[in-house]
């Protein structure tokens, strides 16, 4: 298995160039190089590309789920509210 590697000094994720964290996350994905918390930038190219939405431990997927871009709308999949019947 290959290193993650990082792109900037800056960053704080790392680019994953092989298949990692049990297929859920492949090639080309970000994985936390430090402790990220609810509200800090996240850093990739030495640039701010979003925010974190929660906090993101070391080694974590860095994906929709957990982070929101600053500059587009993210789209998610979201859950039907099952009190409203949405």
């Amino acid at each position: 298995m290959q290193k993650p590697i990082k792109l900037h000094p800056l960053d704080n994720v790392l680019i994953l160039t092989d298949e990692q964290l049990g297929g859920l996350a492949g090639i080309g994905h970000k994985i936390a190089d430090c402790l990220i918390r609810e509200g800090e930038k996240i850093i990739k190219y030495g640039v701010p590309i979003g925010s974190a939405t929660t906090t993101i431990e070391i080694g974590e997927h860095v994906h929709l789920h957990n982070m929101k871009s600053d500059y587009i709308p993210t789209y998610t999949i979201e859950t039907p509210d099952k009190e409203n019947n949405n």
